[in-house]
């Protein structure tokens, strides 16, 4: 059976999205807007909309790591506590995935992680990890600026999360306090030996299977991509310039825009979304491509 096309509907489609298209020309443009911002914010992050923060973290996996860890992955209504173990020749993982109660997403700080210590120690104690003394890898998924390997304060929320009284301070703090409360509850000692943000972890992830790889990218409920960066060209670098000259940058991209350098490609559609979400002029680039938005528009 034929079935009728109407041309005129398709037109005026076309017309209403064409906004959505961007020509190469554009792109250019959009690609040395973000070079410029990212040599910002290696210089100064307080003044750059990109923060283009230092991780820490000056080397990738080599694939000769051994021992058997706990990972915590945080960046969204789902988190997972993760048990990896690097001891045999294929590396093994059992993770457990805990949904966040929307409530806590906009609660008081404590009562999160309160949340999230009360699952980790529901996961030892199902695994039977009782009397060993666990490392953990956290990984935050949310904009923080890092004064060591596990000592890191959170610059604001993002992705739906508001969390009362925790801004402005060292989120592994916060964790250990958690767990310390609940020290009673499991012979398992646990020891958050680094934190790092999701991209980071992506980039480390991939790293160890293929030594190649140099980026890592998130494109989920945010944005955000990390990078290796010679020590040279990070104005803001504190010290130690010791071997390996390199560190790996968080970008926090999806904060590009925030200082208005890209309004000349947002349409009445990012402008409506922004106005109706809790952070109101901030994460400009992620609310034009991540997932967490593009259900609204």
């Amino acid at each position: 059976m034929s079935k009728t096309v109407n041309t005129s509907l398709i037109e005026r489609a076309k017309k209403l999205t064409n906004c959505l298209v961007l020509d190469d020309q554009t792109l250019k443009k959009i690609m040395n807007l973000l070079e410029i911002e990212f040599q910002r914010g290696l210089k100064d992050e307080e003044s750059a909309a990109i923060k283009m923060f230092i991780t820490y973290v000056r080397n990738l996996p080599n694939n000769d790591e051994k021992g058997r860890y706990l990972a915590l992955d945080l960046g969204g209504t789902n988190f997972r506590v993760i048990l990896i173990d690097f001891n045999t020749n294929e590396t093994k993982m059992e993770n457990e995935i805990f949904k966040i109660p929307e409530e806590l997403m906009v609660s008081e700080g404590e009562l999160l992680f309160d949340f999230i210590a009360d699952c980790i120690i529901q996961f030892t104690k199902k695994r039977h990890l009782d009397q060993m003394r666990l490392a953990l890898g956290f990984t935050f998924s949310f904009p923080c600026v890092q004064y060591g390997l596990c000592q890191a304060k959170l610059v604001t929320w993002t992705k739906g999360f508001n969390c009362g009284h925790v801004v402005g301070r060292d989120v592994v703090k916060l964790l250990k306090k958690a767990l310390k409360k609940r020290s009673q509850a499991t012979s398992a000692f646990v020891d958050i030996v680094a934190l790092i943000n999701d991209t980071t972890g992506t980039l480390m992830s991939c790293a160890h299977k293929n030594p190649n790889c140099d980026i890592g990218l998130i494109v989920g409920t945010g944005t955000n991509a990390c990078y290796i960066e010679k020590l040279e060209n990070i104005e803001k670098w504190p010290s130690n310039y010791s071997e390996p000259k390199q560190v790996l940058i968080n970008t926090e991209w999806g904060a590009f825009g925030d200082n208005k350098v890209i309004d000349f490609i947002k349409t009445e559609w990012d402008s409506e979304i922004d106005s109706k979400s809790m952070n109101r002029g901030k994460q400009t680039f992620e609310k034009m491509v991540s997932g967490l938005y593009l259900g609204e528009m």
